[in-house]
């Protein structure tokens, strides 16, 4: 059917059009009376009566079904305009919380009110801004009360959302997502609203039996009426919104333009990063891991590097994040074991390679596959392949995570739980999952002689591990009283500046003659 059709003019014209025809009907009718009539006396005796009755009855049966027709036309028209206006609605709403959707605020930009609506031209001639939304730690809550309870959650922030200000100026842009357009706030209230927004979405939320909480991150920023459209400053408020969820759960920013720069150079380190990892420009350093019973090395740990075409260091967090989250992390850490699995080949049978897996690795269930295809395309034994798992990469998806651990020693690879006490319940994590080594973090080591607890707690770490009969690590040994404080205690093996820094493979391997010398000459 026409648009024409479809829209409530057209149905108004449709209506008079088919009255118009009705009179018009009825005045001819009225006009040929006289005539039929005396048609009907000169003709009698020939059967004019009848003929004059069968066209009467003919004409009032055709007038009877125009008048059903056009009922039936126009309740057609209602059917279809009421069928369009729902599926309308389906496709601009979220059909979980029923908030208006990313389309229906793209509709929203094109078409600014109409004149005939002062009321919408008053408001939206008021200062607008637009506040972005997102939620901190959504998925542990789908972890721990299911995807059911996380469509609960939602519906509850959405709620709480809208009981703050016009539900109609609130959508739902992604899964845990929130774009609001406030009218007529001043700076001050502007910040009154995002802290409000926080302690809105973060009140702890009770489903089936839980109280559960999510963190919230907001950025907004203030829409330059007529000088730009409105989705600009929706990107601007989604920037201090990422600005504000890098600081951590329930921070809130205001655009600023340092923000965007950030962004950019963001942008281009990340094609920087792509074209690296194509042109194999990352390396793999090697930081020597020592035996502190017998002195002798034991192993290497295997150190990302990354050093650009004008010279400067680009540091491993920040390249790597980037990596984790453009998925290149896999495309990445294929290329580095490969590259290291082949130093490796080179130094002493005795020797190991220690490794560091991704927290975003942990989620794949190909991982192991993709390590024992590299180790075959090396020729390295397993036995010489160590993995480092930091504790919080084995939060991420429990299950999957014990699977992984699972296949990787039953391949015959050793693992080692990094950064011991810094994550997520370590005593459960040791009780949970089977561990060949705990690596006791370095913030540990540096401050034990500046606070008593913290002695304590390395005292009682390593003597966790003697009690399990697992080896213990210790990183960041810097100093000689650190190195004696640890042999009296019973360390295992020993990492840090005082042994040797990160150092290139051919730097390593002479670092192994140098070590082999060094003890041969004490023996």
């Amino acid at each position: 059917m026409p648009v024409f059709f479809q829209s409530r003019a057209g149905r108004q014209c449709v209506s008079i059009v088919g009255f118009g025809i009705t009179l018009w009907f009825l005045g001819t009718l009225l006009q040929l009376d006289d005539s039929l009539v005396s048609f009907m006396i000169g003709f009698g005796e020939y059967g004019a009566d009848k003929l004059v009755l069968a066209l009467g009855i003919a004409g009032a049966m055709s007038f009877i079904y125009s008048v059903l027709r056009i009922a039936d036309l126009r309740k057609e028209m209602e059917l279809r305009a009421t069928a369009q206006a729902k599926a309308d609605w389906t496709a601009t709403h979220d059909h979980l919380t029923k908030l208006p959707n990313r389309y229906a605020f793209e509709r929203k930009i094109l078409s600014r009110p109409i004149k005939d609506d002062e009321a919408e031209i008053e408001e939206w001639d008021r200062n607008v801004t637009i506040f972005s939304v997102d939620l901190d730690g959504f998925k542990k809550v789908n972890d721990l009360v299911g995807h059911k309870g996380g469509d609960i959650l939602l519906i509850e922030v959405a709620r709480r959302i809208c009981a703050l200000g016009n539900a109609d100026c609130v959508y739902r842009f992604g899964g845990d997502e929130f774009i609001i357009v406030a009218f007529a706030l001043t700076a001050q209230r502007e910040e009154r609203f995002a802290r409000l927004l926080i302690q809105a979405v973060t009140r702890p939320i009770h489903i089936d039996g839980f109280a559960v909480e999510v963190g919230a991150s907001v950025g907004y920023d203030r829409w330059v009426e007529e000088a730009e459209p409105l989705e600009d400053a929706a990107h601007r408020a989604d920037l201090a919104m990422y600005e504000a969820k890098s600081r951590g759960p329930n921070h809130y920013f205001v655009f600023e333009p340092s923000m965007q720069d950030k962004v950019t150079e963001r942008a281009a380190l990340e094609t920087r990063l792509r074209a690296a990892i194509s042109n194999k420009a990352i390396k793999p350093f090697y930081q020597p891991l020592i035996d502190l019973k017998t002195g002798q090395l034991c192993g290497f740990e295997a150190l990302a590097r990354w050093i650009g075409d004008d010279g400067v260091n680009i540091p491993p967090p920040v390249f790597i994040d980037i990596a984790e989250e453009t998925g290149m992390i896999t495309a990445l850490f294929e290329d580095l074991l490969a590259q290291a699995c082949s130093d490796a080949l080179t130094w002493p049978e005795h020797v190991t390679l220690s490794f560091n897996v991704s927290p975003v690795q942990m989620e794949d269930r190909l991982l192991t596959s993709r390590i024992l295809k590299v180790l075959s395309a090396s020729r390295l034994p397993p036995q010489r392949l160590e993995v480092e798992i930091t504790e919080n990469a084995l939060i991420q998806d429990p299950a999957v995570a014990a699977l992984i651990l699972d296949e990787l020693h039953a391949a015959g690879i050793q693992i080692a739980l990094d950064d011991f006490g810094t994550g997520y319940s370590s005593l459960a994590q040791l009780s949970r999952y089977r561990f060949d080594k705990i690596k006791i973090d370095k913030s540990f080591i540096a401050t034990y002689r500046d606070e008593e607890r913290q002695e304590k707690i390395v005292r009682a770490m390593l003597g966790l591990g003697r009690s399990l009969n697992i080896k213990t690590t210790a990183e960041g040994i810097e100093e000689h009283g650190q190195l004696a404080f640890l042999l009296q205690l019973g360390c295992d093996i020993g990492q840090g500046y005082l042994f040797g820094k990160a150092m290139p493979a051919a730097e390593a391997g002479i670092f192994i003659s140098d070590r082999n010398a060094s003890l041969a000459s004490t023996a």
